[in-house]
């Protein structure tokens, strides 16, 4: 069971990235997918989720109105769109997948799976 996050890198501000999450060894049609994040010297930050019918999303309010996550099982990714990217969005970005708990925006670090992260840097 693995994820791998990609897509990260350094971007000005008012920039965009994308975000891609690829799984293997597992489906993720059953899960609860969604992103935290890491900047240094801080707590964990739940970005967004995403239910497994993709009726209920969340996004901490910081974020909320320029990035969209989304899914593609199809090919087994998972997406998060970052607009207008300000220095305070400088983070390492971690995806996640969840088979028993709900997208609510809480107990992010009860989730079963993580994978390794990917930097964003926002910086002129």
């Amino acid at each position: 069971v693995q994820l791998q996050a990609f897509g990260g890198g350094l971007v000005q501000p008012g920039g965009s990235l994308r975000l891609s999450c690829a799984a293997s060894g597992f489906t993720l049609d059953y899960y609860t997918i969604g992103w935290i994040r890491q900047a240094p010297g801080k707590e964990r930050e739940g970005v967004s989720c995403l239910s497994v019918s993709a009726g209920t999303t969340y996004y901490a309010g910081s974020v909320k109105g320029r990035f969209t996550i989304s899914r593609d099982n199809a090919k087994n990714t998972v997406y998060l769109q970052m607009n207008n990217l300000k220095a305070e969005d400088t983070a390492v970005y971690y995806c996640g997948a969840e088979p028993i708990l709900p997208c609510s925006g809480f107990g992010f670090n009860e989730w079963d799976y993580w994978g390794q992260g990917t930097q964003v840097t926002v910086s002129s």
